[in-house]
């Protein structure tokens, strides 16, 4: 699990397990491909407009990575609340410069955000 001050990012690897060898199915199988999640509670973005937000330079960083992340899945969680006084807006420009900062940070072992 990688952190910033707002932001964690979890992640699950392929692996085979004996279940599967045994011919049956695990419960969740990443693909082999990278799956990237979202998560942004409510209680941490209190407007919807500021969760989609959010969630949108999620998805969009992730995509812009290069080399593209490993094969597996990846949840990216918002663990604490951007300050309110310093982003009164609830979409602002500055909150998504911010976001999108501290997103590259997370993301930086993995590759470089073109």
């Amino acid at each position: 699990m990688s952190r910033t001050a707002h932001f964690a990012l979890h992640r699950l690897f392929p692996q085979r397990l004996a279940c599967e060898e045994a011919g049956e199915k695990s419960l969740f199988d990443p693909p082999d491909a990278a799956w990237v999640g979202a998560m942004v509670p409510k209680r941490w973005a209190r407007r919807a407009v500021t969760r989609n937000a959010i969630r949108r330079q999620i998805y969009a960083v992730c995509t812009e990575l290069d080399p593209p992340l490993p094969a597996g899945a990846h949840l990216v969680r918002l663990r604490t609340a951007f300050a309110p006084r310093q982003f009164p807006s609830a979409c602002s420009d500055a909150l998504k410069r911010a976001v999108r900062a501290e997103l590259r940070e997370l993301l930086a072992p993995y590759g470089r955000v073109g």
